[in-house]
């Protein structure tokens, strides 16, 4: 078994923690400045409108860029802009563009902004907190907020207890970071998290999302994602939940475990892979035969994604073939 992990995925992570709970985001790294908005007034996400005042590329090591809009509690002003940055690594110019963001931001809206910045990066001397600029009697001093990811570090203990979603995420995002490459520490530290999302009493959609964060940052390589998948099954039939959606549970119920079960016998690595194709084919078969043929293997390649990581050759070549022969499983006889 390859003992290689592939490197780590944070952004799509990171970006749908924050979307599915800014609140707990603000209150567990940014305490005070969340005590001042008021929650009342549902925060509206204007990422889309972020994008028109990208300063071009994407940053060396930006991992999550929001911008966030929010009443404060004080009623000061009418509204306020919360620029958010996650970033994964050092980069030498990173307080002038923390500045530049601002600066365009606060001119696009004529709108106060705060800027505020996770440092998710390895080096602990490393804490931007202000630019500064003077030329000639001109001077320019901008200073914002920010959080260290590594300061949680030896805090292991507090954050497996706290209720906030972000403690977990942070755990999951330390255990990657020190697990580098390597497979097994990865996947004893990716099961671990898995498992500590039942001692919460977060509601379900929480913990799905969690858990898909969990899956993404923690990337295995297919054989160690394979038994990782298997446990999940194991657990979920334990505590009587569920976690995944009807048209991966048509394909997981059928296949997967029939691959498991046969694998005993094939091996498991084989079986795991011919439950696989077996239900994908089966799942393939279902949605195109209740007509829902366009899009379908766009659907199952994502969800698969989603659940196991890369998709192996293999499998991508039994998509393939499923896309070219749907007439031989569609009942109204049209194809793609």
């Amino acid at each position: 078994m390859p003992s290689t992990a592939p490197s780590a995925r944070y952004d799509s992570p990171w970006k749908a923690a924050l979307t599915h709970a800014f609140r707990a985001f603000m209150r567990f790294y940014f305490a005070e400045l969340g005590a001042a908005i008021d929650w009342f007034k549902r925060p509206r996400f204007r990422d889309k409108e972020l994008a028109g005042i990208s300063l071009g590329g994407t940053p060396d090591g930006l991992i999550a860029d929001k911008l966030v809009e929010v009443h404060l509690r004080d009623g000061s002003v009418q509204w306020v802009l919360i620029h958010i940055e996650v970033q994964a690594q050092y980069e030498a110019g990173f307080a002038r563009r923390v500045f530049d963001y601002n600066y365009r931001i606060e001119k696009e809206y004529a709108q106060p902004v705060a800027s505020l910045v996770l440092l998710a990066d390895d080096k602990p001397d490393w804490r931007p907190d202000a630019y500064h600029r003077q030329t000639l009697g001109t001077a320019t001093t901008f200073h914002f907020a920010h959080a260290k990811l590594l300061d949680y570090t030896d805090r292991t203990d507090e954050l497996m207890a706290s209720h906030n979603p972000f403690a977990l995420v942070t755990l999951a995002h330390l255990r990657t970071q020190q697990a580098g490459h390597d497979a097994d520490r990865l996947y004893a530290a990716k099961w671990q998290l898995t498992k500590l999302l039942y001692q919460h009493r977060w509601s379900k959609a929480r913990i799905i999302v969690l858990f898909k964060v969990i899956n993404w940052m923690m990337a295995l390589p297919e054989p160690y994602q394979q038994r990782y998948w298997q446990a999940i099954l194991k657990l979920e039939k334990e505590r009587n939940m569920e976690w995944i959606s009807p048209l991966e549970q048509s394909f997981m119920d059928k296949g997967w475990e029939k691959g498991l079960k046969k694998g005993r016998k094939e091996g498991l690595q084989e079986g795991v892979q011919k439950g696989l194709e077996q239900g994908l084919e089966q799942g393939l078969e279902q949605g195109l035969g209740q007509g829902r043929r366009d899009g379908v293997v766009a659907v199952l390649e994502r969800q698969l994604t989603r659940r196991f990581g890369p998709l192996s050759n293999t499998t991508r070549v039994k998509l393939a073939k499923a896309s070219r022969t749907c007439k031989k499983f569609c009942v109204c006889g049209a194809g793609f």
